[in-house]
């Protein structure tokens, strides 16, 4: 990473130019190069990837730039995750990424946020002109997806309309896709294509465990509950993780399985596979590529998913994913949801609408709902004198 390298000059020069698959409204002018350096991209995750998606776009000329993680800098990431060093360990992932690219690249300003996308408000995300998703989280990705297709309007479109890309990778393979609110299908669309999480017999880990994950989930599974009774298992939590880690090995060591680690606890908890750096840069590249594109309309953007393989050798293919009518974030069928008698409508917007809970794929996810049927509103967000006219019906009954 060269801090003293002039892109400028490089950049403007490439944006005059048109090519073979350049739009034919294209303008070969200073307004290109210009939206580019104004621009405003949000970069979820600091991680594997995240770092190399904060390194691809400050060298791209991208000069406003926000990051936002929520975890902390462990050993085991130093290995893969290139701007951190030994003496950064237990710090933010986000602020020392930050640090460390500004210093080396001069004149791009990067602003990090420490905490859960979840805690920024909705109006927080209307200011960026694009959002770059590095995570390793479903459930963060569904949040951010319904998120961003939510908050278009098409009525304010220059305002709301805000693409996002997700990467993802899973040791040699991964992909990066284009997702338009309403106009591409979205990540709920395609949540059937994810790969399940490993499981195994309860009959195994409770009797006759073999594996070092049998012994994991012995203590995730029947352990943890035994002691902490109705206390949800925290993985983003040290001291949880400690706690499993600890009656892993107890677990290991009666039966004489070696090979537990507190990585491996880590990794079977949060259902992490392990990073290739190789994988991380490549998928990188491909997010950065497309914003660019996005922002400065010089090509034509991808369409819309891009898989890559990288075990045997070198694979790539692309291809439009079709948007699912019944999805319940971008589609527009009807939706058919079992609720218990008492809810009220608070209770259905609360756990039913809004609610991403872990391992829960029937939530709608929408994140500032208004409700109403044929005849009558039932609640309104906006505009305020709305809401307060309906926020009374938030305490009835439904049934």
């Amino acid at each position: 990473m060269n801090s003293d390298r002039n892109l400028e000059p490089s950049l403007f020069q490439f944006l005059k130019q048109s090519g073979p698959y350049t739009d034919p409204t294209y303008h070969t002018d200073q307004d290109n190069y210009q939206a580019l350096l104004e621009s405003k991209i949000l970069v979820i995750g600091a991680g594997g990837l995240g770092c190399e998606i904060l390194k691809d776009l400050s060298l791209t000329g991208f000069k406003n730039i926000h990051v936002i993680d929520m975890d902390t800098i462990d050993i085991s990431n130093l290995n893969r995750q290139f701007l951190f060093r030994q003496n950064d360990i237990g710090k933010s992932k986000a602020e020392v990424a930050a640090a460390f690219v500004m210093e080396r690249v001069k004149g791009c300003n990067i602003t990090p946020f420490f905490g859960k996308i979840q805690d920024m408000p909705l109006e927080y995300y209307k200011q960026f002109n694009c959002i770059i998703a590095g995570l390793d989280s479903v459930e963060a990705r569904r949040w951010i997806n319904a998120t961003i297709v939510n908050l278009y309007e098409p009525d304010d479109f220059e305002n709301t309309f805000i693409p996002l890309i997700d990467g993802g990778t899973e040791g040699f393979k991964g992909q990066s896709r284009v997702i338009l609110p309403k106009m591409t299908a979205c990540y709920e669309c395609s949540l059937n294509l994810l790969t399940t999480k490993a499981t195994y017999p309860v009959c195994t880990i409770a009797n006759t465990p073999r594996l070092p994950e049998h012994c994991i989930e012995w203590a995730l599974q029947l352990e943890w509950p035994r002691h902490f009774g109705q206390r949800k298992f925290d993985s983003d939590s040290s001291e949880d993780v400690d706690w499993i880690y600890a009656k892993s090995l107890e677990r290991g060591k009666f039966f004489g399985i070696n090979g537990i680690t507190r990585s491996l606890t880590l990794g079977v908890a949060k259902n992490i596979i392990p990073a290739i750096a190789s994988t991380n840069a490549i998928i990188a590249a491909s997010c950065c590529n497309e914003a660019f594109k996005i922002i400065t309309s010089c090509n034509p953007i991808l369409e819309e998913y891009m898989m890559y393989s990288g075990s045997d050798s070198i694979f790539t293919y692309t291809f439009q994913m079709e948007k699912r009518e019944d999805c319940p974030v971008c589609g527009y069928a009807p939706k058919t949801i079992e609720i218990p008698k008492w809810y009220t409508l608070r209770d259905f917007i609360e756990n039913k609408v809004k609610s991403s809970n872990e391992g829960n794929n029937n939530n709608i996810q929408i994140n500032k709902p208004s409700l109403r049927t044929n005849s009558k509103n039932l609640y309104l967000q906006s505009p305020e004198f709305l809401e307060k006219t309906t926020r009374p019906n938030l305490d009835k009954k439904l049934s």
